[in-house]
């Protein structure tokens, strides 16, 4: 293993916890204390660096760690994904720009109703871009445990979208 920097290694994965925390916990000032805590664990741990596989990987497992514990201690799994989080659509008019937010709450909105090893694994692969080995490694989970959580959460989200969109259920 290669010789690790905090400043070059570590901090800039601060918008990946940050992205992750948020996800888990639903609320901005959660995620950002989660961050920071994360952070100093990391750095207190410096002398074990050497041993480390993946620097990401450790780092992204205390961050989904502290903010299962804190989310469990709340029960922030009811709650919805902040407004301010959301990304805009491609177009200026203003009908388009509605239902393209109408549709992203109610994504949210199915997406923060989903179990949480289905809706962590949709995070990771969908929204970080993590390959399947990377998060079988970070949710100590098989690869086939992965792609099964990731299809059963996909095509939930997905049905219930349908079903909203047809039925306006």
């Amino acid at each position: 293993m290669q010789e690790l920097s905090f400043r070059k290694d570590i901090l800039p994965l601060k918008d990946k916890l940050f992205r992750i925390a948020l996800r888990i916990t639903l609320n901005r000032a959660e995620a950002e204390d989660i961050v920071q805590e994360t952070l100093v664990r990391v750095w207190s741990k410096r002398g074990e660096w050497a041993q480390l596989e993946s620097a990401e990987a450790y780092c992204l497992t205390i961050a989904r760690n502290l903010a299962l514990d804190r989310a469990a201690r709340k029960e922030a799994q009811a709650a919805e994904l902040p407004p301010d989080v959301e990304q805009t659509a491609d177009t200026t008019d203003p009908h388009d720009l509605l239902v393209h937010k109408e549709r992203l709450q109610l994504i949210h909105r199915f997406v923060s109703q989903l179990p949480e090893k289905q809706r962590t694994v949709m995070q990771l692969r969908d929204m970080e871009g993590k390959s399947y080995k990377e998060i079988a490694q970070l949710l100590s989970l098989t690869e086939d445990q992965v792609k099964v959580n990731l299809f059963r959460a996909r095509q939930k989200v997905r049905q219930q979208f349908l079903d909203t969109e047809r039925y306006g259920l």
